[in-house]
């Protein structure tokens, strides 16, 4: 579906899962679109209806450039949930997503009934950064390698997957300008002051042997969210939620049985 963002940008969003049952809004990492969550989203939508969005200048979601930021692209999350009549929704945010995830947490906290943070940052004076050594390591790769740099920044080598069959990598569509764009939106995210208005019970994961975003913030998240839970996942790095996605979807799905998302199942 295309629906107008206030400033009257069009946004592409699309729907998945049973019509009626509890919204879960999936939220990808910067310069990813939808297909982020291609062979993830169907794990959940056997009880759960299911809402993505092309982040603007990925996917469908196509317009000038301007001044992005986590705050405006929490606002088009807004938007759509307000355009489709939805009150309340979970959130799950991954990466880059889970920095919009909070802003969305704190500027709307009617519309979030509970929330999940993955291999995200809280921004600001709370955030620790990738080492110099794995910026470096992205910005040297040669073209043509750069995908396989990423590759392994996000899998480890047990997994079977190859970079050109990861949907994580980002969306090759993408024009320059439109990539630097989402590099200042993630890079500028600052919730570190905002964290403890978050009022949407919050479980936080993290892989903790992830370079791209050190599990420390994870901790600091979960430090300065009130009632958060913390789980991390030893030896796995930025995109463990898809190599561990059977383990993963178990605990974000128990996370919102435990807060009413989802009906619990009454032994027989």
């Amino acid at each position: 579906m295309t629906v107008l963002a206030r400033d009257g940008f069009e946004l592409r969003a699309q729907r998945g899962g049973p019509k009626g049952a509890p919204t879960l809004v999936l939220l990808q990492g910067q310069a990813n679109s939808h297909r982020w969550w291609t062979g993830l989203r169907d794990r959940f939508e056997d009880s759960l209806s299911t809402l993505t969005i092309d982040y603007r200048g990925t996917g469908g979601s196509r317009g000038a450039v301007g001044d992005w930021t986590t705050e405006t692209f929490a606002d088009d999350v807004a938007d759509v949930l307000d355009y489709l009549g939805i009150s309340s929704a979970a959130v799950y945010g991954t990466s880059m997503g889970g920095r919009i995830a909070q802003k969305l947490a704190i500027r709307r906290p009617a519309l979030v009934s509970a929330l999940v943070l993955a291999c995200t940052s809280p921004g600001g004076d709370l955030a620790v950064e990738r080492s110099v050594e794995t910026r470096l390591s992205i910005a040297r790769a040669e073209p043509g390698t750069g995908r396989q740099v990423l590759h392994d920044l996000f899998y480890t080598p047990l997994w079977p997957g190859t970079p050109e069959r990861s949907h994580l990598l980002g969306d090759p569509t993408m024009s320059r300008e439109e990539s630097r764009a989402h590099l200042r939106v993630s890079g500028r995210h600052d919730a570190s002051t905002e964290l403890s208005q978050i009022s949407a019970p919050t479980l936080v994961l993290h892989g903790e042997d992830d370079l791209m975003t050190p599990v420390v913030n994870a901790e600091r998240l979960a430090e300065h969210i009130t009632g958060a839970d913390l789980t991390t996942y030893p030896g796995y790095r930025h995109g463990f939620f898809e190599e561990l996605a059977d383990d993963v979807t178990d605990e974000v799905r128990t996370h919102l049985a435990r807060h009413g998302v989802l009906p619990v199942a009454v032994p027989a």
